[in-house]
């Protein structure tokens, strides 16, 4: 895990990026928030 400001800052430089923070999530956020996260990534990776 690294400091949100690197997180918003590496995704700033990347073109096409998209950056969702979760609050209070840790490694494990992708299955915490598996909701919210699935249709995100099906279509970031549709695109």
């Amino acid at each position: 895990m690294v400091p949100t400001a690197n997180s918003t800052d590496m995704a700033r430089r990347i073109p096409g990026a998209q950056l969702v923070i979760y609050e209070d999530a840790g490694h494990g956020g992708i299955f915490q928030y598996h909701a919210d996260f699935v249709p995100k990534a099906l279509s970031f990776l549709d695109a």
